[in-house]
């Protein structure tokens, strides 16, 4: 396995990591944990989560999962979305921080997190109060390391500035789409992050899927798919992605391997980038994700990728998750 550091700070994370949103739903609880125990086994040292990943269920299988293991994980959870209908469930307020921590700690079964992560920018809570709170959680020993999430590169660089001017832990991390089908990070973020020492962390490295090659039509998703599980899903394929798709898989063929570990591998290269989480439903999936790590392929391969992406590095992100205004 290949290690990198994440962002300027000393903390090195595997080049591969595993996205856990799937945990509780599309993979059950004895298929999550017997993947989360592989992927260790096989080299992998960073597992990322979410307090809302599946009502909860995520953290809760992790938790199980890493009975006598937890020393060989580093661990990334996030809270800030929406997670009830009250006044104070979304957000990173204090008050909603402090007890979305505490909850996801006993829910993952240990006494603190390598990485709590606001899961998006909060414009109802001033900065200040936000990176106070996390400063204090880093102190008190429940929190390693803090990162960002869905922050746009100006709101990185406020929250940087405030924390340098106030003396307080600064975010080493920022997690965002980034794949093949959606290349706007490297607009603004990837030279931002490249500048001051931030460690880009890309979800949805494969698009949901659609850089494998399994979507053929937006009318029939394969069975047991993110299409097919989540309907919502089908507004993410048009046209020109699954042509990309086709493109990608094409050239996995030509290079004797399959189009994730090809689109994963490719995601590796990129500048800034510190480690790539990807979901699995199965074990075989894991397996098969975890081939990009080693892929050593010819500059023109790279090159094409390149050149057959070059359009998504404008217009919108493939994906964005925002608090209400």
């Amino acid at each position: 396995m290949k290690f990198n550091r994440l962002g300027g700070s000393g903390l090195k994370v595997s080049a591969l990591g595993l996205g856990t949103n799937a945990f509780g739903k599309r993979a059950d609880e004895r298929t999550s944990i017997q993947i989360i125990h592989q992927v260790l086994d096989q080299g992998i040292n960073f597992i990322d989560t979410a307090n809302i990943y599946t009502g909860s269920e995520s953290e809760r299988i992790i938790g199980l999962a890493l009975a006598g293991r937890r020393h060989d994980v580093v661990l990334a959870t996030k809270a800030g979305l929406v997670k009830g209908s009250g006044p104070n469930e979304s957000g990173s307020s204090r008050f909603h921080l402090q007890r979305e921590l505490d909850a996801s700690l006993k829910r993952l079964q240990t006494d603190y997190v390598d990485l709590y992560q606001i899961h998006t920018f909060d414009p109802q809570t001033p900065l200040e109060e936000t990176l106070r709170a996390l400063d204090d959680m880093v102190r008190s020993g429940k929190v390693r390391y803090i990162g960002a999430s869905n922050y746009a590169a100006w709101e990185l660089m406020k929250a940087l500035g405030i924390s340098e001017r106030l003396g307080l832990n600064r975010y080493v991390s920022t997690q965002v789409s980034y794949s093949l089908a959606d290349r706007t990070p490297e607009q603004e973020l990837t030279p931002f992050c490249l500048d001051q020492g931030v460690g880009i962390i890309p979800y949805f490295p494969l698009a949901g899927g659609i850089l494998t090659g399994k979507y053929t039509s937006a009318d029939t998703p394969p069975q047991g798919s993110r299409a097919d599980k989540d309907p919502n899903f089908g507004k993410f394929l048009d046209e020109g992605r699954m042509e990309l798709g086709r493109s990608v898989s094409r050239l996995a063929g030509e290079s004797g391997c399959t189009p994730g570990a090809l689109s994963l591998a490719w995601l590796m290269r990129q500048p800034a980038v510190a480690t790539v989480i990807v979901g699995a439903t199965s074990v075989q999936q894991a397996a098969d994700n975890m081939s990009s790590v080693a892929l050593e392929l010819g500059h023109h391969i790279w090159d094409e990728l390149d050149r057959l992406s070059e359009p998504y590095r404008y217009g919108k992100p493939f994906a964005s998750y925002r608090l209400p205004q």
